[in-house]
């Protein structure tokens, strides 16, 4: 690949990415894949400076601003992000430039929090407006509700200004996010990967009962703007507002050499595994509020602050065991256990280990001293044997040839690394076919947690799907010896299950939880087919047919209804009343057909979310990026790097109301 191929595909990507981060607050990622993807984009733009578009992320700040908590509002001051700097080279660099720049500069030394950057406006001291980030540039969020029901949030000032404006970072700490996610998964709720994405989605909300419940926290680094307070230095805009009562970054520290510089950076980065919340990094910043306004910014980035991320923090453990558990699908999954270990604030002592391949790759045993990270600070890895001290005796780890649960002799699934249990009765594999079978993203059974299904599954009273609508006939016997609770719970949970005989096929069709095809594909299929019956009776030609379906997911359907388990759980179904047919949608056509859509930017009518329901309720698919397959680019407002893409690439643009002529058309 040439790098002006290489180039245009690090744009791609880096975009895909920051749309992630930015908008939809579900990180793929590291944030240190994320900053060596930009190294090596900033890299081939210093070599090639021909290459630089308006659109290279490189030259952009943030997302884009959308409008699911309030209205858009302009920025005052440009709410711009922080040149990344990854060495103590670097940090030299910069205090050395600076001084040279200016006489004996200040420099304060401070957390990088990770969470969602927010400016609160003060006008004769009284708090009038919150903004999110947005783009950075133009536009954020109005969240005034919002912000106003998180506790470090002053509404009022005691010391008022005529005019203030102060940028902070909300973010949740690890004791909040933790209970959030014991509320998640207690109501039968998806859970949040990481405090930033759980800050994020709260801070967006429309109910601020929900904000409030949630417990955001918020820490104010930055004065933007003032009238009337003429203070000289950063630390003394600290002072004023510790003195407001409004909470600024913790153990900030005030240097004035490269050196002293640098010991603040390791002492903070000592005593991050410590802190209650996340931080990301530490920013050094100068002092001076003259020195910062004679320095200025560039489009991207002030030029007086420089954030340090650290590499990611590695401990060394040694292995106490590899437990083997079994998957949905029968996959054997291995799990390290070893001595617990603090990393970025959490004790540790749990990773997969995966498949043989890896531990074969790894070349990893019951014994061995390994070196254990958390991948984006959050997922613990191991990312090396340290065979240095590997102990006589201690040999590779071998994957049983019997299934750990059940004792049936384990299969390797062809041109896979998975080994699996192939018995449908095992009981590890019913515990998880029928949580997935209750799931929300199934047939949604409410109030179904995963607690009563291992209880229901050890009790005897669930060996496969269709038991779930026989437990009826056993609604003494669970009110005797309080399975689900008393009779209100009990019942209310039966009518439930009752009300799920219901449901669209195609949720009933993702519940089998056959291999390889989930929602989409499971929707996909059913509008083909209409009913599980002649799904049940179409050939594998038939199968491939539809979209998105390839010989492998059609492959798993047949396996799936050839099965004898299966066919005789399907016939308890139909005879217990389980609807077995497709409802169609009101209004639904085929005249988007063979269209894939991109959607971008904010639409006048309607959210992302609803322009992809109505795009496929007329038979368009929806993706994420824009690409060379992309017949049109649904675009509203602060469009952004895809519009630039699809112009690119050719891509034909249309707005919301051309979206709803083509449909009526």
């Amino acid at each position: 690949m040439n790098q002006a191929d290489r180039y245009a595909q690090l744009k791609e990507t880096i975009q895909y990415h920051a749309d992630r981060y930015y908008n939809q607050d579900n990180p793929e990622i590291t944030d240190r894949e994320y900053d060596e993807l930009m190294m090596e984009l900033r890299a081939l733009e210093q070599e090639h400076p021909e290459f630089i578009t308006p659109d290279s992320p490189s030259q952009r700040v943030g997302g884009s601003a959308k409008r699911e908590a309030g209205v858009l509002v302009r920025h005052n001051v440009p709410m711009l992000s922080l040149q990344d700097v990854f060495s103590k080279e670097e940090v030299t660099e910069f205090v050395t430039d600076m001084q040279q720049q200016l006489e004996n500069p200040e420099f304060v030394v401070e957390y990088k929090i990770d969470g969602l950057s927010l400016v609160l406006r003060y006008e004769d001291g009284l708090l009038k407006l919150a903004e999110t980030r947005g783009d950075g540039i133009n536009f954020g969020e109005d969240v005034t509700a919002n912000a106003k029901v998180i506790k470090d949030v002053k509404k009022k000032l005691k010391e008022p200004l005529a005019y203030l404006e102060i940028r902070g970072e909300v973010y949740m700490t690890n004791e909040d996010f933790q209970k959030v996610n014991e509320r998640q998964e207690l109501a039968g709720k998806r859970t949040f990967a990481n405090p930033r994405n759980c800050a994020a989605g709260t801070l967006r909300q429309l109910d601020t009962a929900v904000t409030k419940e949630r417990g955001l926290s918020m820490f104010v680094f930055n004065i933007q703007q003032e009238r009337g307070g003429a203070f000289e230095t950063h630390t003394q805009g600290y002072e004023y507002l510790i003195r407001q009562g409004v909470r600024v970054i913790d153990d900030y520290r005030v240097c004035h050499t490269a050196q002293e510089v640098w010991d603040a950076i390791c002492a903070i980065g000592e005593n991050r595994g410590n802190l209650p919340y996340d931080i990301d990094g530490a920013v050094v910043k100068l002092n001076r509020i003259a020195d910062r306004e004679l320095l200025g910014a560039t489009s991207k980035v002030p030029r007086w602050a420089v954030a340090y991320k650290y590499p990611p923090e590695e401990k060394t453990a040694r292995i106490l065991d590899i437990e083997v558990s079994v998957g949905r699908t029968g996959r054997i999954t291995p799990t390290a256990v070893f001595e617990p270990v603090r990393l970025c604030g959490t004790s540790v002592s749990r990773a997969t280990l995966h498949n043989q391949d890896f531990i074969d790759q790894l070349d990893v045993g019951i014994g061995d001293y390994v070196k254990v990270y958390k991948s984006g600070e959050i997922i613990p890895k191991i990312r090396e044997v340290l065979k240095d001290r590997r102990e006589p005796g201690v040999r590779r780890y071998q994957l049983p040839d019997t299934c750990p649960v059940c004792g049936t002799k384990t299969i390797r699934e062809k041109d896979t690394a998975d080994i699996r249990c192939p018995s449908p009765s095992c009981p590890s594999q019913v515990e998880r076919r029928i949580i997935n079978f209750v799931s929300r993203d199934a047939m949604d059974i409410k109030g179904f947690g995963t607690v009563y299904v291992e209880e229901l599954v050890r009790r005897g009273f669930l060996k496969d799907i269709a038991d779930i609508f026989v437990l009826k006939n056993h609604r003494s016997t669970l009110i005797e010896e309080g399975i689900i609770g008393k009779e209100k719970n009990t019942d209310k949970l039966l009518d439930a299950i009752e009300g799920a005989k219901t449901r669209d096929a195609c949720q009933l069709l993702t519940g089998f939880g056959i291999p390889n095809v989930g929602k989409a594909a499971a929707k996909a299929v059913m509008k083909q087919f209409g009913t599980i019956e002649r799904l049940s009776q179409a050939s594998q030609e038939q199968l491939v047919e539809v979209q998105d379906i390839g010989e492998v997911s059609a492959g798993c359907i047949r396996s799936f209804f050839e099965d004898a388990a299966n066919q005789k759980m399907l016939e308890r179904l139909r005879a217990e009343g389980v609807n077995m047919a497709r409802i169609g949608q009101e209004g639904e056509s085929e005249c988007l057909k063979g269209k894939t859509f991109v959607i971008t930017g904010t639409l006048p009518g309607m959210d992302r979310k609803k322009a992809a329901e109505l795009i496929e309720k007329n038979g368009g698919k929806v993706s994420g990026s824009v690409s060379k397959k992309t017949s049109f680019l649904l675009a509203g407002e602060n469009a952004g790097s895809k519009l630039a893409k699809a112009d690119e690439l050719g891509v034909q643009v249309l707005s919301e109301q051309q979206l709803l002529e083509m449909i009526k058309g």
